[in-house]
């Protein structure tokens, strides 16, 4: 496929893109992205990955989601795959040199001065608390950027969810190593179908926080993880159920979480 300019992308003129867009060097910067929206770029996923480093510089850190598929299976930090709905420029950024990943089943993958301190945290439970690597990020002031996906694949508007303590939770597991055995671990999710964190563009745009444009031939947005969690907090404050589908719009996922909001809740 080729873009609308009729050429391939180089990285260099990405890292024009990006920077223009509003990264920055020394950024730490969180991307969730679908390398089928960019494309075509000469390198193909490994160009992106260029770009990005080389608009954050030196200094800079980038992080990518990095978990597997497999609930089951205990989580190995150098052999499990990442799961084939993040993306194939995920799982090639997690195998590159110098690349640190989580050792936890909620794993995401960072390089760069300030990627040991966003993966060393142990198991978080629920999974995107302020202890994970999206939380290491809000704390470091990191940037988000959602390049060719829209805010349903935004991590961080959990973290939201958790500092605003929402009334739902779903009832999930993963399977981790403990004294030389498959040990399950259940927990409570803050979980959904997530589509409707899509309504994060409109606050956002209208507060005036979120940048826009082309990346390759994508459309991608900007946002600080700091201006994300405070306008989500605002809004769940007045709406703890705002990313749930009404009961009559029969979403499964959204019908399970808002089945499970807890009997002394406001919203009960």
């Amino acid at each position: 496929m080729r873009n609308r300019s009729g050429r391939v992308v180089d990285p260099g003129e990405l890292t024009a893109q990006l920077r223009a867009l509003g990264v920055n060097p020394g950024d730490v910067l969180l991307v969730h992205m679908s390398y089928r929206a960019v494309r075509p770029v000469e390198g193909g996923p490994a160009g992106v990955i260029e770009a990005l480093l080389s608009a954050v510089g030196e200094k800079g850190t980038i992080v990518m989601p990095s978990w597997g598929n497999n609930d089951d299976a205990p989580f190995d930090v150098a052999a499990t795959p990442v799961d084939a709905s993040l993306g194939v420029t995920a799982d090639i950024f997690r195998r590159m040199p110098d690349v640190s990943r989580s050792n936890h089943p909620f794993a995401f993958a960072a390089l760069g001065p300030h990627a040991a301190a966003i993966t060393a945290d142990p198991l978080p439970l629920p999974p995107h608390r302020l202890e994970s690597p999206v939380g290491r990020v809000y704390e470091m002031d990191g940037k988000v950027l959602l390049l060719g996906v829209g805010h349903d694949s935004d991590t961080t508007i959990h973290l939201a969810e958790v500092f605003a303590q929402v009334p739902y939770g779903i009832s999930k597991h993963c399977t981790v190593w403990k004294d030389g055995r498959h040990v399950r671990v259940d927990y409570l999710e803050n979980d959904h179908c997530c589509q409707r964190f899509a309504l994060a563009d409109e606050w956002l745009r209208a507060e005036g926080v979120q940048r826009e444009g082309r990346v390759g031939n994508a459309h991608a947005r900007l946002v600080t993880s700091r201006d994300v969690v405070a306008v989500v907090r605002r809004r769940l404050a007045r709406d703890p159920l705002v990313f749930l589908h009404a009961p009559e719009e029969t979403c499964a996922e959204c019908d399970e979480a808002r089945s499970s909001v807890r009997p002394n809740s406001a919203v009960s």
